[in-house]
This record gives C-alpha cells, sequence and structure tokens, in this order.
C-alpha cells in the first residue's frame, strides 16, 4: 500500500485491515451480538493489503551433490485465502493497531481472521 511516496509492506501471513467501528450491524450486512461488540472480542474491517503468506522451507536446500555450488533459493509461499477488498471478521485480542500516514489500521494473523465476505 502506498500513501505519500511511502510503501506500507505486510509480511507473512499478515493481512492489513481498514477498522470498522463496532455495531451491530457491519456495512457488508453481518450482524453482531452485543457480547462480542461490548468486549471487543470480534471486530471486522476490510482488506487493504495483504502479506505474500507462509513462507515454505526450500526442498533443494539439501543439495548434496555437488556442495561447492551455490544453492539457488526460490521463495515459496503457501497462498493466502484473504485478499484485498475482502470484509475480513477477526479476533481482536489477536490484532496489533498502527497508524500508518495518520490512518489507523490493525495488522492481523491469517488465523485470527474467522470469515470472509467477498464480492
Amino acid at each position: 500500500m502506498i500513501r505519500n511516496d511511502k510503501e506500507l509492506i505486510v509480511v507473512g501471513d499478515r493481512v492489513l485491515v481498514q477498522v470498522e467501528e463496532g455495531q451491530e450491524r457491519t456495512k457488508v450486512g453481518l450482524y453482531l451480538p452485543s457480547t462480542a461488540l461490548d468486549s471487543q472480542a470480534v471486530q471486522g474491517g476490510t482488506i487493504v493489503a495483504t502479506g505474500p503468506g507462509h513462507p515454505m522451507p526450500s526442498l533443494d536446500a539439501a543439495a548434496g551433490d555437488e556442495p561447492w555450488k551455490e544453492p539457488t533459493r526460490e521463495t515459496r509461499f503457501v497462498p493466502m485465502q484473504a485478499r484485498r477488498g475482502d470484509y475480513a471478521l477477526f479476533f481482536r485480542k489477536a490484532a496489533v493497531e498502527i497508524t500508518f500516514e495518520s490512518e489507523r489500521y490493525l495488522v492481523v494473523p491469517q488465523a485470527a481472521i474467522l470469515a470472509l465476505v467477498r464480492e
């Protein structure tokens, strides 16, 4: 995500969420119970950026045929299920709040996402 000539890069299996303030009904039509809103256990928002996914170990790192050769490392990732533009419902306690260029966002690990709404 780029703002004012600065780029914010999300790493690993995390997503950047633009926060939706607590309401009984979300913008996409999901109803949240009052217990979830009161304790801030569950929160929702729109995903504005995603990381590449969880990195996988390289299979060719143990090339014992020619030990003098530099191993070629190809970075591979387990793909993310969440996409930019999705509405995410997630556990609030797992999120980390950041401010980037005067806007408030949450960085959420993919494992904390409960549900996605995609158009």
